[in-house]
């Protein structure tokens, strides 16, 4: 019984460890759109506009999936922590925060994946 409670805590605790990060690093990247974007990398980005922030995703989506593909779990990670990040940087430029994805993420949870797309589909096709 001790190992369940004990399991449950250490996921609270990662949850709550995750969203702090993002939530830090998303007041971070507010505070980046007074900046100046000579002297702040986000600040460049948010100056060059929409279109540079999305070649960036891109570029880094590339580096992910090539990192995974050459099996190179450090590099992985390295590459998916500039994707989040960079993506985190886009939500922001939108005016959004990542709770929102985290509040989508957890809508999702324990639903099928399958009934998930099959709803999605569904709803497309009533639109057109």
């Amino acid at each position: 019984m001790a190992s369940v409670v004990q399991k449950k805590q250490t996921q609270v605790r990662k949850k709550i460890k995750v969203s702090n990060v993002l939530q830090e690093l998303a007041q971070t990247l507010e505070q980046r759109k007074t900046a100046d974007p000579k002297q702040s990398y986000v600040a460049s980005l948010y100056a060059k506009g929409l279109d540079t922030i999305l070649k960036k995703i891109g570029e880094e989506t590339t580096e992910t999936v090539i990192a995974a593909k050459n099996g190179e779990p450090n590099q992985l990670i390295y590459e998916t922590a500039d994707l989040w990040f960079h993506t985190l940087v886009l939500l922001a430029h939108q005016g959004l925060g990542p709770q929102a994805v985290l509040n989508e993420l957890e809508r999702r949870f324990g639903f099928s994946g399958f009934a998930e797309k099959a709803q999605r589909n569904q709803s497309t096709t009533e639109e057109t």
